[in-house]
């Protein structure tokens, strides 16, 4: 059975949005002062040799117009090996595959998907999928590089509503760039008092 893996970077404030989008987010690819040869071994080693990509439909477009042209890299060649489930209803206009696209119920598509053999799915990128998979319980792992900075404004990982639960911390690690990484996998229900 196959695992689903949150992979976010974040600020301090909870914000995972890197790029204007459709909107008016002033600090497009804040990220980018952070980054490290310690930081992307890290990362690659979180995600994995072979993973499959989990991914909404504004992450897919954007991705798809970066990484097929990106040089060779590792992450590079392994975002680009992937299959891509993408939750649309326009399977007919994707193009970087491999692909499915997973409509009219993402959800259901995802059931499915995950008992099935195969590697690891990432779901990176997408703060409304994000929120689908841990409001039903989809998620078993989510990692969070937490970058020291406050954007004040962007979209959020976490949407109100998802209902409450506990994570169990599995590793944290702090680089001089002042990112940390901690990997939590779900615990439970929340329990308080």
């Amino acid at each position: 059975m196959r695992k689903l893996k949150i992979i976010e970077h974040i600020s301090l404030d909870g914000v995972i949005q890197h790029s204007a989008d459709d909107d008016d987010f002033p600090y497009s690819e804040w990220t980018v002062p952070y980054r490290t040869p310690a930081g992307r071994d890290a990362m690659l080693a979180a995600h994995g040799e072979s993973f499959d990509l989990l991914l909404g439909r504004r992450t897919y477009d954007a991705w798809s117009g970066f990484w097929p042209k990106a040089p060779s890299s590792p992450m590079a060649d392994r975002l680009n090996a992937a299959k891509k489930f993408v939750a649309t209803h326009r399977p007919e206009s994707l193009e970087w595959g491999p692909f499915e696209g997973l409509a009219p119920d993402i959800v259901e598509g995802v059931r499915r998907i995950k008992p099935q053999d195969g590697p690891d799915l990432i779901l990176s990128g997408s703060s409304t999928l994000t929120s689908t998979m841990l409001e039903h319980g989809l998620a078993d792992e989510i990692l969070l590089a937490v970058y020291p900075v406050l954007l004040g404004t962007g979209k959020r990982l976490f949407a109100d509503g998802i209902p409450a639960r506990t994570f169990e911390l599995v590793s944290t690690k702090a680089f001089p760039s002042g990112i940390i990484f901690s990997t939590y996998k779900v615990a439970g229900p929340l329990k308080t008092g």
